[in-house]
């Protein structure tokens, strides 16, 4: 019987466009639970994917830094986060939960690309969120009722 032979899988490897990097990005906060080490380790996932050279040179910091602030042993400060995200071509949107959950959803797309296209985003539970474009705002109360500012 022949040997079975295994090798490393390394997300990296599969992360080529903006679009692979968000949904994978999503798909972390999806599954972290409020574990922020998990988000780093994926983000260091991301920036290995682009280049971690590159990355921290786009985001202001040491590349060694960057390396143990993205480790996943740790869990780096929001300022770092957000300038990795911007480095990486990144943004995130929060998204209300229906009431029972109480707290926020967080997704993850590229820069140039909205969820709904350039310039655009959604607000709201769900899919039952409004789009808005830039100066306008539509706000939904307790009842439900919509009203555009």
């Amino acid at each position: 019987m022949a040997k079975t032979r295994t090798t490393r899988y390394d997300v990296a490897e599969h992360l080529r466009t903006p679009e692979d990097m968000a949904a994978y990005l999503e798909a972390c906060l999806e599954d972290a639970r409020g574990d922020a080490a998990l988000i780093a380790k994926a983000l260091g996932d991301l920036a290995r994917a682009k280049g971690m050279s590159q990355v921290a040179r786009d985001a202001g910091l040491s590349r060694e830094s960057l390396y143990k602030a993205l480790s996943g042993e740790r869990s780096p400060g929001f300022g770092t986060v957000l300038k990795v995200m911007k480095a990486l071509g990144l943004k995130m949107s929060a998204e209300a939960l229906p009431e029972r959950a109480h707290g926020f959803r967080v997704e993850a797309f590229p820069l140039e690309h909205g969820p709904h296209g350039k310039g655009l985003a959604e607000i709201g539970p769900g899919a039952e969120g409004s789009r808005i474009g830039a100066g306008s705002r539509r706000v939904s109360n307790a009842s439900g009722s919509r009203r555009s500012r």
